[in-house]
């Protein structure tokens, strides 16, 4: 009789990390209720991190990156970096995510626009980002070691539901912020990495929480919450912490949009701990409880020993297709005479994003969303360029109780939220942002479901 195990992958296992700190004086506005355009101070550095995950018997490897970014500003400039990623390290388009830890302080991921202010910055930083996620493969292949990864699922309070009913107005007006009535999803997914003598060499922090902390008053360049957990993590374990951010649409802190650094170093200590705190809660490397018996005292005591177990090296990557329905927006062309007759800066900065992503989907009615789909021994990832609702993996990992499921937003590129499908019957901005129609995110979790049915199929 065997207790809960932790579900994992043995094999070769490689880390690296480069700075990727852009200059003060760059272009960082983000916010559209921002009184400043550039970036006039640095409160923690910016972070590339790589992960490569090699199957030494068949040559396949996984390769995960995880930069401190927060979108990509058209589709077009992703792909252009994926293509000279792929080009450069020999890697297939399945084989590679390339995840953004969402950061609101960090700056936009676009090409030199002299137009903005700091923008001739721009496109010198993507290209040192380019050249340092090439190096950061290379690195982290050629430093892969026989390791094992292994899951425990864990808890953080950090994040809240986000959608609430004004307090103020008179009417039903629908913001963006802190709900005390609303639950959240606080599932906390943590990956163990160890060495053949169990020394941690990774920890992967899986969670879904918005890094919104720092917003318009905010003037420094900072990963927000997510530099203050890994350095509580590093510092008690070792090993390299990486942040995959999970579906988190509608999850952020109760406590943001301030300007103070000091309060997303204090987010970060607490989901820092959360993680240290599920990992002191996990078996030693490649064991489980395992009942052995019972001894007869002054009752009869069930005795549970950990004994070793095989953990598996299958490794799997593939993409998937899924149509989703678009809204009837306006055409790009009625969207550029919109931003150019808009003199108001806050509409003229949604207008501008509506258009980025109309461009970027074209006119049609449908678009394919490329899903990423990975097996990792016996745990499986998941994910879209999206910023999807929780219920998406809190609905995934109620389908699969015997699976570990990584849900991630935001990996390989960035496009829209995917709301709930009653939420389209509210005027909330994660509704009149989003170029998705009603039941996309369903339409979504469905397929999802679907491939993992069949990644988990015997044979």
């Amino acid at each position: 009789m065997e207790s809960d195990f932790h579900p994992g992958f043995a094999g070769q296992i490689g880390f690296a990390r480069v700075d990727i700190t852009p200059p003060v004086g760059i272009y960082a506005r983000n916010w559209g209720a921002a009184k400043y355009d550039c970036a006039e101070s640095i409160h923690r550095p910016l972070n590339l991190t790589a992960m490569v995950l090699a199957n030494p018997k068949t040559a396949e490897r996984l390769v995960f990156i995880e930069g401190d970014l927060s979108w990509w500003r058209n589709l077009e400039t992703w792909e252009s970096f994926q293509a000279r990623l792929l080009e450069a390290t020999g890697l297939s388009a399945e084989s590679l995510i390339f995840s953004l830890t969402h950061s609101h302080a960090s700056p936009p991921l676009m090409d030199t626009d002299t137009n903005l202010p700091g923008g001739e910055l721009l496109g010198p930083w993507l290209e040192s980002i380019q050249e340092g996620a090439i190096q950061l493969v290379k690195e982290a292949t050629s430093g892969c070691q026989a390791s094992v990864l292994e899951w425990h699922r864990g808890s953080c309070q950090l994040a809240h539901n986000r959608n609430l009913v004004d307090p103020l107005a008179e009417s039903s007006r629908r913001i963006i912020g802190f709900n005390p009535k609303n639950t959240a999803d606080s599932t906390l997914l943590v990956g163990r990495v160890t060495d053949s003598k169990g020394t941690v060499r990774g920890v992967l922090v899986n969670y879904a929480c918005h890094p919104t902390t720092l917003a318009f008053d905010n003037r420094t360049i900072s990963p927000d919450f997510i530099g203050a957990m890994r350095e509580t993590v590093e510092k008690e374990t070792g090993g390299l912490a990486l942040f995959l951010l999970g579906a988190s649409g509608d999850l952020a802190p109760r406590y943001q949009y301030v300007g103070e650094p000091a309060v997303a170093d204090q987010h970060g200590a607490q989901l820092g701990h959360s993680v240290l705190a599920t990992l002191a809660d996990m078996h030693p490397p490649q064991t489980q409880l395992t009942f052995t018996g019972v001894v007869e005292s002054g009752a009869p005591l069930a005795i549970w020993k950990h004994q070793p177990r095989k953990v598996p090296d299958t490794i799997f990557a593939k993409t998937a297709p899924v149509p989703l329905p678009l809204k009837d927006w306006p055409t790009a062309g009625a969207l550029e005479k919109e931003i150019s007759a808009c003199q108001d800066r806050v509409i003229r900065e949604r207008l501008f994003r509506k258009l980025m992503i109309r461009r970027t989907l074209g006119d049609g009615r449908t678009y394919k969303m490329p899903v990423w789909l990975w097996l990792a021994g016996d745990a499986v990832w998941v994910g879209a360029m999206t910023e999807s609702y929780s219920v998406l993996q809190q609905q995934l990992r109620q389908r699969f109780p015997d699976l570990t499921v990584v849900c991630l937003n935001l990996i390989n590129g960035s496009i829209g939220y995917l709301p709930s499908e009653e939420d389209y019957d509210q005027d909330i901005y994660q509704v009149w942002q989003t170029p998705f129609d009603r039941g996309a995110l369903e339409k979504l979790i469905e397929a999802m479901a679907a491939e993992i049915n069949r990644l988990s199929e015997p044979g």
